[in-house]
């Protein structure tokens, strides 16, 4: 690891997944995303990594991206991206607009078009 001081690199923790390959391997393997920067993460698995090892990164809603392993330390490795990343895009909902959400959660007012929905038979929550 270089001499380069990251720590005050804004930093998102949160839990996503990510599929992770090796650099020029099909095998995927998924981890667990511990935190997340523009320049890289902290993930978590059993993936057996190096570090300078090369990898590809599948994040939700984002091309994947080329990444070197930065550390390994008890289950959990650093990363370094290869070209900076918009860490607020992975939380982007796959689905969007109002009707994307399960129909048991909208409101009774953004009903699927079509669906007549009187509010009098709709159960308080």
């Amino acid at each position: 690891m270089s001499g380069v001081d990251t720590r005050y690199i804004v930093r998102e923790s949160m839990y996503l997944v990510a599929d992770v390959r090796l650099a020029g391997e099909d095998a995927a393997y998924r981890v667990k995303v511990r935190n997340l920067s523009a320049g890289g993460m902290m993930a978590e698995g059993n993936m057996p990594v190096q570090p300078g090892a090369r990898l590809v990164v599948e994040l939700r809603s984002l091309p994947p991206v080329e990444a070197s392993v930065a550390w390994v330390r008890e289950g959990r490795f650093g990363v370094a991206f290869a070209e900076e990343i918009d860490p607020r895009a992975s939380r982007i909902p796959v689905g969007k607009g109002a009707t994307s959400a399960p129909r048991h959660v909208r409101p009774a007012g953004i009903a699927p078009p079509g669906m007549d929905v009187d509010p009098a038979r709709v159960r308080p929550i």
